[in-house]
């Protein structure tokens, strides 16, 4: 799980490094820059003051004294103005010269907050959309436990400014659906309610049954014709899912390692599934693949359909997968943040509370 969204007050989260949000002059600043300064002791702010002023976008490292780390890795982010004036990409910056400091110094796990986010303004979702396509473009290529925490003790409404819409959505489409169900129910009881005077239908002999299921078989030209061989009927198979997965692969222009590190599943599982033509996903490993490849929603129901699944509005769980897919924002740890946030199973193991 090299990537995980997790809550907690980044000053408690034990790793290798963790990123300060620094002020660019050696000063103690706002937000996780205070926080962490004051859970670090005074000596990070000597330490701080002997690196001197640190330009938007660049790096620099001091020992993380009491905190339980090795490294504080102090970054500084752009203000946001409007958007106009590189923002997001000066940001981006940040986020790289961290992540190339932590490879310099060595480190296997890094914690990040959500970096411009705070006192800097920028907009919820801009913040996190940069910081999650900069750690999964570093993690294509390096081996590192990552974290971004994002539910902190100052965070708890960022939460709901991020899962604002996704909620909505939820219920629009939660509740059509629960509508239509319950009207089918309703005109099925209506419609199909005995009257005292209908005659009771003939039943069907089993010459007629028989009958009736060549005719169907005949008109589905997916269908063996009726007569066919064992060996037609099996020639007549569609592709498994495991065949199906390697013809999209096949489809692609990028690595496969790609496909299961955004899909956060190992490379050992990935290996299996495509070793065996029979492989059966459970959902949410078919799910995740989906995500891995970025398909659109009708790619992720074929793919989820050679499995025996499918993504319906019927299931709240199904419904935030359906929303991020549609969004184009193929982000485990995300969808898992947004499913936890939910109180709605997760699609793997590894969000912390």
């Amino acid at each position: 799980m090299p990537f995980e969204i997790i809550r907690n007050d980044i000053t408690l989260v034990h790793a290798d490094a963790v990123v300060n949000t620094a002020n660019p002059l050696p000063v103690v600043g706002q937000g996780t820059d205070c926080a962490i300064h004051a859970a670090a002791g005074p000596a990070l702010l000597a330490a701080r003051k002997e690196i001197g002023e640190i330009a938007v976008g660049c790096a620099a490292a001091t020992p993380a004294f009491d905190l339980l780390a090795r490294y504080v890795l102090h970054t500084v982010s752009p203000a946001w103005v409007d958007g106009e004036h590189g923002e997001a990409a000066l940001l981006r910056r940040a986020y790289d010269a961290a992540l190339s400091l932590a490879d310099e110094l060595g480190c296997a796990s890094v914690a990040f907050p959500l970096m411009g986010a705070g006192s800097y303004a920028f907009p919820k979702d801009v913040a996190l959309s940069v910081a999650i396509a900069a750690v999964t473009d570093h993690l294509m290529d390096h081996e590192r436990q990552i974290w971004l925490v994002l539910f902190n003790t100052e965070a708890f409404d960022l939460a709901g400014s991020l899962f604002a819409d996704l909620k909505n959505y939820i219920d629009d489409n939660y509740a059509e659906e629960k509508r239509r169900e319950e009207s089918a129910v309703f005109e099925a009881a209506y419609t199909n309610r005995p009257r005292l005077s209908a005659r009771r239908p003939r039943r069907k002999t089993a010459r007629e049954v028989t009958s009736d299921l060549f005719s169907l078989a005949e008109a589905d030209s997916s269908l063996p014709a009726a007569g066919s061989s064992l060996d037609d009927v099996l020639r007549s198979r569609e592709s498994t899912f495991s065949e199906y997965l390697l013809d999209l692969l096949r489809e692609r222009t990028g690595k496969d390692s790609e496909v299961y590190k955004r899909a956060e599943i190992s490379r050992q599982l990935f290996s299996k599934i495509l070793n065996n033509k029979e492989y059966q996903p459970t959902k949410n490993t078919a799910i995740q693949l989906a995500i891995g490849l970025e398909l659109d929603m009708d790619g992720t129901q074929k793919l989820l359909n050679k499995a025996g699944y499918s993504l319906t509005r019927s299931s709240r769980a199904d419904l935030v997968v359906q929303y991020y897919i549609e969004r184009k924002m193929y982000c485990v740890p995300l969808i898992n943040a947004a499913l936890d946030d939910c109180r709605l199973p997760l699609l793997k193991t590894g969000l912390k509370a």
